[in-house]
């Protein structure tokens, strides 16, 4: 049987996870880099792992979330990432759901807790 810090841990990942989609597209209304949305996420109180980030990054890109552009004007070339049209307005949708869905489980903290 796993210990319960073990427990706690798996079952945090499992909720951020559900999250990272709302959390990154927020954040890349501005063109950034990957490495540099680490960051940000990270100091604004959402981890992520490079290895899941970039991943994500590349597949919301495919469906058109996301445009991108190679900057080479460095001598490291970096490609930043930013919010498309369709990615603007599907992020607007998210934002709401997340909003509704948050209420909903505000409501059901708050009935326990009053139980």
């Amino acid at each position: 049987m796993q210990d319960r810090s073990e427990i706690i841990k798996s079952l945090t990942q499992e909720l951020r996870r559900g999250t990272i989609v709302l959390s990154a597209l927020s954040q890349l209304f501005k063109p950034r880099y990957g490495y540099s949305l680490v960051a940000i996420l990270e100091e604004k109180g959402v981890p992520v792992d490079a290895n899941t980030l970039y991943p994500l990054l590349r597949r919301l890109e495919k469906q058109g979330l996301l445009e991108s552009h190679w900057d080479t004007a460095d001598s490291r070339p970096r490609k930043y990432y930013k919010v498309s049209a369709s990615g603007a307005e599907i992020y607007e949708r998210l934002t709401k759901e997340w909003r509704r869905i948050a209420a909903s489980m505000e409501q059901l903290v708050k009935d326990r807790e009053e139980d």
